[in-house]
């Protein structure tokens, strides 16, 4: 199966396009005539350099206002298209895409437009071209792909097929199984997109919210499973009208069409019994069962005072590598690395980010396969130098420019740490404090780009998203969206900043795009956990006073209790599956923090309600940091 991408999905002028449209691995293009009429060559030179990309013109569209015109409307729509027939055999391009008409003028009547789309093929065949016909959502008479096909199969001409559209058929909320009977010779093209599900009018959000597959709420892939069972094996391309997506990098969002193409059509294989295309081989999305470990790049002097502030959260220094300047915290069954080697990608990264995570181990039911899916959607594969007794450990470079190691029980990559760490015996090793695992990690990143996380994380990995919530920062809405699998073990928030002076936002600024913004540790008892922490001088953040008063009316918690979240700065949520505790460490830097959590009964969220306070008082505690800097500088 061949793919393709709408000119109008990207930013820049036709030259951007095409050079990111061909890095990205697309076959083809549909032009939009508007990226043809601001090209300053001739027809001759668009298809040509076209060609010269490696890339084919798939469809010429829009073709507008055609069908069930009165006289002598009628006579200039078909003056009109013979020219439009003249300028595709110049461009090289033999399917036109007509939209179905949306003009008052238009007359209604299945067998008006069949007659008029009859007598357009006929014109169209002596041009070499074909039409095909695609019911818009807001169209006039014409809204339905079931109408739309009822004018195809009466017009009878083998040069007038069908454009299906995932976008106009499920946003009308019609039965795509209604799809299953259509003929998949009479498909001429098919169109993709997803969208969020937003109440409102369906012409506007078609033009402003459109998104990949797979980024959105559609069912884009029950859409496809019954093109699919057609028979149909033509070109599959992506029409997404999205303001952010205008405004982005032209390659990004290539890359990120391309991957969600491949991550859908590999869905319908793997789903649908009757599928004629081929889709390239690559193993399912992978099993993730954690977060192996999580790694730090620091120089020296950072690497020591970022082991003080582990070994006072009660983790102890376990191992130091056979070869390199890296330093193993354990407790419980987390696994923190510190890696101040003074060269390779750990050390590029300190001098870009600073004291930052650089490196995130997943523990995957299979290392060979996730890399080999992850290359298959488009990542790129990261490799460095490998010393004496080191494993060569799968690894991709992730989304905001960190890398991410796989670790499975296959082979040798299940003993790395008795392989590449030489076991430390630490006389001052702290008691732990209660901390079991990581609960989650929270990466923060621009609002724009966190379709094109969601979508690294949910093709590769067998995961799914969450609801999208909005946090609430006193400088903004942070919009906050949770990546985690079936069974809860792994969980990964993504926080999309709008501006800067929201604490995500000033956090992405000055640590130059750093991802990974907070850590969560799960402890079985955080009373226990706080009470030893405290024992050894932590100071958590510090909560409002008026945040508790609001708590216990909300919650109808007991005098008591109240008093003990209020004493140790514990913030507090509820639901009707059961508690959650949250325990925050004062900022380190410009925004990160550690967080403790714990959760009883069946909770499952991440305490959203208590957000807007926990960002309060950091920005109250960074505010107070920065005080005397500044009175020191005058």
């Amino acid at each position: 199966m061949r793919t393709a991408i709408a000119t109008v999905s990207i930013s820049g002028d036709l030259r951007e396009k095409l050079a990111a449209i061909a890095a990205a691995g697309f076959d083809g293009i549909e032009i939009f005539e508007n990226d043809f009429l601001a090209f300053d060559g001739s027809p001759r030179d668009a298809g040509q350099l076209v060609r010269d990309h490696g890339l084919e013109i798939m469809l010429f569209q829009p073709f507008r206002d055609f069908e069930g015109m009165p006289e002598p409307q009628r006579a200039r729509v078909f003056e009109r298209a013979e020219r439009k027939f003249d300028l595709m055999g110049e461009l090289g391009a033999e399917l036109m895409l007509v939209c179905s008409n949306v003009s008052p003028l238009c007359l209604g009547g299945i067998d008006r437009a069949a007659d008029d789309f009859a007598e357009l093929g006929e014109r169209a065949v002596r041009h070499g071209i074909r039409i095909g016909f695609e019911a818009l959502a807001w169209g006039r008479h014409v809204n339905d792909h079931r109408d739309a096909w009822e004018v195809v199969r009466r017009a009878d001409h083998p040069s007038v097929g069908l454009v299906l559209d995932s976008f106009h058929t499920l946003a009308r909320k019609l039965d795509p199984g209604s799809i299953r009977s259509i003929p998949g010779d009479r498909i001429f093209f098919v169109q993709l997109a997803d969208a969020p599900r937003i109440d409102m009018d369906l012409l506007y959000w078609s033009r402003h919210f459109r998104n990949m597959p797979g980024e959105g709420d559609l069912d884009v892939l029950g859409f496809m499973r019954a093109v699919a069972a057609t028979g149909y094996d033509g070109v599959v391309s992506l029409e997404v009208f999205n303001d952010q997506f205008r405004g982005g990098s032209p390659r990004t969002i290539s890359v990120d069409g391309h991957r969600s193409l491949l991550y859908l059509l590999d869905q319908v294989k793997r789903t649908e019994p009757r599928v004629a295309f081929s889709v390239p081989a690559m193993p399912d999305r992978i099993a993730v069962s954690g977060i192996e470990f999580i790694e730090f790049a620091a120089d020296q002097r950072e690497a020591g005072e970022l082991g003080g502030l582990l070994r006072q959260l009660g983790f102890r220094r376990a191992g130091h590598h056979i070869a390199k300047d890296v330093e193993l915290y354990r407790q419980g069954g987390i696994n923190i690395v510190v890696n101040s080697e003074p060269e390779g990608f750990a050390h590029s990264s300190y001098l870009m980010h600073g004291t930052a995570v650089c490196d995130l181990g997943l523990k995957v039911e299979d290392a060979a396969a996730t890399v080999e899916r992850a290359r298959a959607l488009g990542a790129d594969l990261f490799e460095q130098p490998v010393g004496p007794g080191e494993l060569k450990i799968p690894a991709i470079r992730g989304v905001g420019g960190g890398i991410m190691h796989f670790i499975d029980d296959r082979s040798d990559l299940g003993r790395v740490w008795e392989i590449e760490f030489d076991p430390v015996e630490d006389s001052q090793a702290p008691a732990e404090v209660g901390l079991l695992s990581i609960d989650h990690i929270a990466q923060t990143m621009r609002y724009e780009e966190m379709l094109t996380w969601l979508l690294f994380y949910t093709s590769i990995f067998r995961t799914h998203k969450t609801p999208m919530v909005d946090v609430v920062d006193p400088a903004g809405l942070v919009r906050s969206q949770v990546i985690e699998n079936a069974e809860g073990s792994l969980r990964i928030t993504l926080n999309g900043a709008e501006n800067r002076r929201t604490l995500a936002g000033r956090f992405i600024t000055e640590s130059f795009g750093s991802a990974v913004q907070h850590i969560a540790f799960h402890t079985g008892d955080i009373f226990a956990t706080w009470e030893r922490l405290t024992d050894r001088g932590f100071e958590p953040l510090e909560i409002s006073p008026n945040y508790y008063d609001d708590l216990g009316a909300r919650f109808a918690l007991d005098g008591e209790r109240l008093e003990r979240l209020r004493t140790a700065n514990i913030l507090y949520d509820r639901d009707e599956h059961g508690e959650y505790f949250q325990l925050y460490s004062p900022n380190h830097g410009e925004g990160f923090f550690f967080e403790i959590v714990e959760r009883r009964g069946g909770y499952g969220g991440y305490g959203a309600a208590n957000a807007q306070f926990r960002i309060a008082a950091q920005k109250r505690a960074l505010e107070r940091k920065s005080v005397p800097l500044a009175l020191g500088q005058r």
